[in-house]
């Protein structure tokens, strides 16, 4: 796993090993961040369910203006935390120890990307995706990037149009588009 574009391409990321994390594959990421690439410039970025940090470090070595990354799972914390320093990405992003749903709750913040790469088959999709829309985190056009394994949710959430879907193996990306008020 690498950086693909930017100011640190070509930088290998740290990666788990032997722990059951489905990491966003090389050819997903460049395939995502060509759907969104007129977007990420200047962006203020929020990765719910960060893993090891790669969705956000792409964003900001593409010229995302700064990011904060969730992740519930300790070692998940850790390894973003040395990817970050190993980039040299301590000024440009936040990390938190939370689960994204207690981070919402309280979040002031508002983002132009939100990442949403949840684990698999465990039902968080639609929570978050209403979540994003119930706690107003996107600022206006902002987007929200989801990866899943399946389509099988709604695909309708208050101030949330479904611009894109596109199918990569048995990955599927969905781009969502804040409604205009």
């Amino acid at each position: 796993m690498r950086i693909i574009s930017g100011s640190r391409r070509g930088h290998k990321l740290h990666e788990f090993e032997g722990y059951d994390v489905r990491p966003t594959t090389d050819r997903v990421k460049e395939s995502i961040f060509n759907l969104i690439q007129n977007d990420v410039a200047g962006a203020r970025v929020l990765d719910m369910f960060a893993g090891t940090g790669a969705l956000s470090f792409e964003a900001i070595s593409r010229g995302a203006e700064y990011a904060v990354l969730l992740d519930s799972d300790k070692r998940s914390v850790e390894l973003i935390k040395k990817n970050m320093r190993e980039l040299r990405f301590e000024d440009l992003c936040e990390v938190r120890e939370t689960s994204c749903f207690d981070y919402v709750k309280s979040c002031s913040q508002k983002f132009d990307i939100i990442f949403l790469d949840p684990p698999y088959n465990k039902g968080y999709i639609e929570p978050a995706l209403t979540a994003i829309s119930e706690y107003g985190l996107l600022n206006e056009s902002a987007i929200v990037l989801l990866e899943s394994d399946n389509t099988d949710f709604k695909n309708e959430f208050p101030g949330l149009t479904m611009e894109k879907q596109r199918r990569y193996g048995r990955t599927f990306v969905t781009v969502y588009r804040r409604e205009e008020s």
